[in-house]
């Protein structure tokens, strides 16, 4: 089969870079192209100059289209507003897009998955190995755990990291409101100040630390009568989540358009 060829876009970003670097290190698959936005200092820079691997010969490009249409599939870590633009490129070129960004809306979200009507669409908010593993045991432990076990998220993140809570932690809670049958929108405590009062039962809490240069620490809390249960995930290492994404690529290449997730690709999803 022939290398799959990925654009990625936020291509000076952190995950931009690491996954560019990601890419050009693996025999299937090839770099396709950088994009970033208009405006951008790194436009017209070549792309080895990002990721140190010395020049490529390719330079960063704002026109996204015109790289889409060249290529099968783009891998996605920006912003909310940026991937609502790129889902709707990623369909008109009906392509595979990977989506890795967090804070999205559910106006977002709802963009995404109309997209996903002629793109094939991958979207996580982690797209680790080992927190999607941690997601499908939050479930079953959540299923199998009555209200007598309280549940609490606690994340933490460097300091320059804009949204709270992660994108993992709201996976997470999302995990533990399915195993609950119940919903995290009615359910979810996001902030706790002042005179709260007694816990509810059934509240899914949050809590959200800052600071540093950590990559990503997630503990799910079943707090029960004398005994509490932990599940947990410490990333050392941002290339797994490039590893991931890149798995998720190579499993949509060539399946229907559809709007699918890291649950799917891993073969995590219940039937």
């Amino acid at each position: 089969m022939t290398q799959m060829r990925l654009v990625i876009v936020g291509a000076g970003g952190r995950m931009g870079r690491a996954l560019m670097r990601a890419v050009m290190e693996a025999p299937d698959l090839a770099l396709a192209g950088a994009v970033e936005h208009a405006g951008s200092e790194n436009i017209g820079r070549d792309v080895g100059e990002l990721t140190g691997t010395g020049p490529t010969g390719m330079t960063v490009s704002d026109d996204a289209l015109e790289l889409f249409s060249r290529a099968e599939g783009v891998i996605d870590f920006t912003t909310p507003q940026a991937s609502v633009i790129f889902a709707a490129l990623a369909a008109q070129a009906r392509i595979v897009h990977v989506v890795g960004t967090t804070g999205c809306t559910p106006e977002d979200d709802a963009r995404i998955a109309a997209a996903s009507r002629h793109a094939t669409v991958i979207k996580s908010g982690n797209m680790s190995l080992g927190v999607n593993l941690l997601a499908a045991l939050v479930k079953r432990a959540a299923r199998a755990l009555n209200e007598d076990f309280d549940i609490e998220i606690v994340e933490m993140h460097h300091r320059a990291k804009v949204d709270a809570p992660s994108g993992t932690a709201l996976l997470l809670g999302e995990a533990a409101a399915e195993g609950r049958d119940i919903a995290l929108t009615e359910h979810g405590v996001f902030t706790r100040h002042g005179h709260t009062g007694a816990r509810n039962a059934g509240d899914i809490g949050f809590a959200t630390l800052r600071g540093g240069t950590v990559v990503g620490e997630h503990s799910v809390i079943f707090a029960g009568p004398g005994e509490r249960i932990e599940l947990a995930h410490k990333a050392e290492d941002r290339m797994i989540f490039a590893r991931g994404a890149l798995a998720a690529a190579r499993w949509g290449r060539g399946r229907k358009p559809g709007l699918y997730s890291m649950s799917d690709v891993l073969g995590l999803t219940e039937s």
